[in-house]
């Protein structure tokens, strides 16, 4: 659906360069006219992801993600479409114009609007709060916690004091119950709208582009309730994607770089952590570590350390993070902590040069599941080592290369004593990668169609290749086809097509924006005329079929004789690849 008039797009995507805007992300190669990188969407080590600045589009021959500039920011800041409008228009200087959109969807955005602003308003007020006469109980709470006003400010603090004082506030701003229900701010129980933060200290939860989205709140008198709680999700706000202080990380980046991330359990870890210098840090949203937030992650670095609580549920989230994290392309290590149960305990107990020294000695995490499996298992016991071995082996059999398995393959033989030869022999052969099979460059042949040689022509067409024959009605030889036909007659730039209602659900259309003509390159001319006569002897060779049956059935005879000479011709047709009967008429 569209939110823009396509005019304003395409002039948004003209002053949009996308080579320019890929460049801040990922590091291009030009080749020829195409620029080149390793997939920020797939994990690869030969880049295979391209851009065509001529056509302002993207494309990766690996993993087959494709789209324009705006989907790409879209994908690497992880916003909707509007969202990424927004980054584009800014960063051109382009006043974005009046929404020119369904009833529905205006509907939706302006709620989302509302959302933000109800959320933009709360959060300053609750940290308005924080220094009132009333905030005494969270006062004490900062003070035990040491927290400076640089953490207070950072991370804009703030305090709920009972059940209505947010709601009569964002009353008296204009907003409904329904919004501040809405927004997660509030709950409703019966007739009554209720702050469902009440009596906590508040966190508020930023987007990387300093958009306050939610809340995590933390319960400072003893509670028949958790000690945290999270607004619910919303049209902003899903836990499974959102990442703590990454508004810091981000603008920690673009002031003095960044090596690594160090990612924590939670949110008064990040805080303390930030408090003990180490601004790097962020967490999930007191949930399990997904791949989107993996994916948020990456965007910042790629190399990233683990910093879970030194328990047994923190070994736990450990092993499942380095399960998630494995086939990603980051560089993982595992912080092994000790002085303290988390890293504020650490911080507190050991501070901040000892905490540096375990973050510096991070290891990689291989090691620190050879570790862990070590201390399941008695190496003493025959049968036990037996299980350590086979649990150990399944972990380095996931390693991708050689090279990278043989030094694993020597800690585990110092351990149990077993020749490397014989781990090498129970490792067996490395797990199979597979690898894209190059494309057949003739037409292939399946049942209802030749799709290649379809799609080749069609491809052809949109791209507007000087060997196209312009003599055949393409509406006559590529029936069924009529909506490919139609968009080609648009005459759109190829950027414009993402534009269209409908194009990323559509493979056929992906890969006619995206074709890849070096497979012909030198024989394009003939490998086309080879597409169009494999069509056209097809349609031919199903219409002599019909009139065969026809003639046989056929009494009159002048009408079998009418027949006869029709099938003459296409008789003369096949034999000299004629192409006349598909040429456009008039």
């Amino acid at each position: 659906m569209q939110f823009f008039s396509a005019d304003w797009l395409q002039e948004l995507k003209r002053k949009s360069d996308l080579v320019s805007i890929a460049s801040n992300y990922l590091r291009l190669e030009q080749k020829g006219r195409r620029f080149w990188a390793c997939c920020p969407f797939h994990n690869e080590k030969t880049p295979s992801f391209s851009i065509s600045a001529e056509d302002g589009v993207y494309y990766c021959f690996g993993c087959k993600e494709s789209g324009d500039v705006i989907k790409f920011v879209e994908k690497m800041e992880n916003v909707d479409f509007y969202d990424a409008v927004k980054l584009l228009a800014d960063k051109a200087g382009v006043p974005i114009p009046e929404l020119v959109t369904s009833e529905e969807a205006g509907k939706k955005q302006k709620q989302k609007e509302r959302i933000l602003e109800a959320l933009s308003l709360a959060q300053k007020h609750y940290e308005e709060n924080l220094y009132n006469k009333d905030a005494v109980i969270a006062q004490q709470y900062i003070k035990k916690r040491k927290f400076t006003r640089r953490e207070l400010n950072d991370f804009k603090i703030g305090y709920s004091k009972d059940w209505t004082d947010i709601v009569n506030y964002l009353h008296n701003k204009g907003f409904s119950d329904e919004e501040l229900v809405l927004s997660g701010i509030c709950g409703r129980k019966g007739d009554r709208v209720f702050d469902v933060l009440a009596n906590r200290l508040v966190f508020p939860i930023f987007s990387a582009f300093n958009e306050c989205i939610g809340f995590s709140a933390r319960a400072l008198e003893k509670t028949d309730f958790a000690k945290y709680k999270n607004t619910a999700e919303t049209p902003v706000f899903q836990k499974g994607r959102v990442v703590f202080g990454i508004n810091l990380l981000k603008q920690l980046k673009q002031q003095q770089g960044l090596d690594k991330i160090i990612l924590v359990e939670g949110q008064m870890d990040v805080i303390a952590m930030h408090k003990g210098g180490f601004k790097n840090t962020v967490a999930c949203m007191g949930t399990a570590l997904t791949k989107d937030h993996i994916q948020e992650l990456k965007r910042y670095s790629k190399n990233i350390v683990l910093c879970f609580d030194n328990d047994g549920a923190g070994e736990k989230a450990t092993i499942r993070a380095i399960e998630l994290f494995r086939d990603e392309g980051v560089d993982l290590r595992v912080a092994s902590l000790h002085g303290g149960k988390d890293a504020d305990e650490v911080l507190n107990n050991l501070g901040s040069d000892e905490l540096q020294k375990m973050i510096d000695s991070a290891e990689p995490y291989m090691n620190y599941l050879i570790s862990y499996y070590k201390k399941q298992y008695n190496l003493n016991k025959p049968e036990e080592k037996g299980r350590f071995v086979k649990a150990v082996l399944s972990e380095i059999k996931k390693l991708e290369l050689d090279t990278e398995r043989e030094p694993y393959l020597d800690i585990v033989r110092d351990l149990t004593n077993i020749p490397v030869e014989v781990l090498r022999r129970d490792l067996g052969g490395r797990i199979k990668i597979e690898t894209p099979k190059k494309e057949n460059a003739e037409p292939l042949k399946v049942e209802g169609g030749n799709v290649k040689a379809v799609e080749f022509i069609l491809s052809s067409m949109l791209h507007h290749k000087d060997f196209v024959n312009n003599q055949i009605d393409y509406m006559k030889l590529l029936e069924g086809y009529e909506r490919y036909l139609n968009i080609i007659k648009l005459n759109l730039p190829l950027s414009s097509l993402y534009d269209l209602e409908g194009t990323n659900e559509d493979k056929m259309l992906l890969n006619m924006i995206n074709y890849n003509f070096s497979l012909y390159e030198g024989v394009e001319k003939k490998y086309f005329s080879e597409c169009v006569w494999l069509i056209a002897e097809e349609k031919l060779r199903k219409e002599q079929a019909k009139l065969n049956a026809e003639y046989k059935n056929c009494e009159d005879l002048t009408l079998r004789a009418e027949i006869a000479k029709r099938l003459g011709k296409i008789a003369s047709d096949l034999k000299n690849k004629n192409l006349e009967v598909f040429y456009v008429r008039g």
